[in-house]
């Protein structure tokens, strides 16, 4: 298999809380998926590896980063549930034509604002306000494609259309 494409950069990107452009944004750091996992060791074994609980994840944070302190970033901190949608565009070089294809990239995320730092004020300088997200759903698209989604709350880990909780909660009655 030849690879014909090289990916390249992200372009631009936006991010939309509850359906609204949000304002002053530097940066986004997206979260990261780490499982849980238990040690597993014993007779039979020649000594021990990490096992992961499938489809179960440790914390997952979302973390936004601000220039300024604005209303957009306050707003945030309300303690309800909030629906984060980052939107990007991947610049992607096709080897084989020489033309450059623009890739749609989305990463929704739902959780609470659990964090929210005012940053620094400082004379002709960015505060360097950051907002930080506790991760309960990640859904990961690329070119309008479900690559990835995670619903913690309802027992849902889908990974290229499958689903490695659907026999869980079926033997759970959810």
């Amino acid at each position: 298999m030849s690879i014909t494409t090289v990916p390249e950069r992200l372009s631009n990107f936006i991010i939309y809380t509850d359906g609204n452009a949000q304002a002053g944004v530097a940066d986004i750091q997206l979260p990261s998926f780490e499982q849980t996992t238990e040690t597993v060791k014993g007779a039979g074994l020649a000594g021990e590896y990490e096992s992961p609980n499938i489809g179960h994840f440790q914390s997952m944070k979302l973390g936004v980063n601000w220039v300024t302190v604005n209303g957009d970033m306050l707003s945030n901190i309300a303690p309800k549930v909030r629906m984060f949608d980052c939107r990007g565009i991947n610049q992607v070089l096709d080897k084989s034509s020489g033309t450059y294809q623009r890739i749609p990239v989305r990463v929704l995320c739902r959780g609470i604002v659990n964090k929210s730092e005012l940053g620094k004020m400082e004379k002709g300088s960015p505060y360097d306000a950051s907002t930080e997200m506790e991760v309960t759903y990640i859904k990961v698209e690329i070119d309008g494609k479900s690559i990835i989604e995670l619903d913690k709350l309802n027992y849902k880990f889908v990974v290229d259309g499958t689903d490695y909780l659907a026999d869980e909660r079926k033997a759970l009655g959810l």
